[in-house]
């Protein structure tokens, strides 16, 4: 049996920012689950207050997954066009 590798791509600091960042990676076909101390869902202060919520794949998609989850930066020109 093969051992799969996981990676953190990325990690919030709240639970709704990184069910976004799943499922933007689900969208991109990236299996993703999110890795939290929460004392079983009863602390999610925990969470928060330590390492946060953590975004891990596949190492193979890491780096697949790390462009999905960067927001693309717009060239002054493009972004010029869109303010009169």
């Amino acid at each position: 049996m093969q051992d799969i590798k996981l990676i953190v791509v990325q990690t919030y600091g709240s639970r709704p920012e990184a069910d976004l960042a799943k499922g933007a990676l689900e969208d991109a076909g990236i299996r993703s689950m999110i890795q939290a101390d929460t004392a079983g869902g009863m602390r999610e202060h925990l969470a928060w207050s330590g390492a946060g919520f953590r975004v891990l794949v596949r190492e193979e998609d890491a780096t697949v997954a790390r462009d999905v989850l960067t927001p693309s930066v717009q060239s002054d020109e493009s972004a010029d066009a869109d303010f009169p």
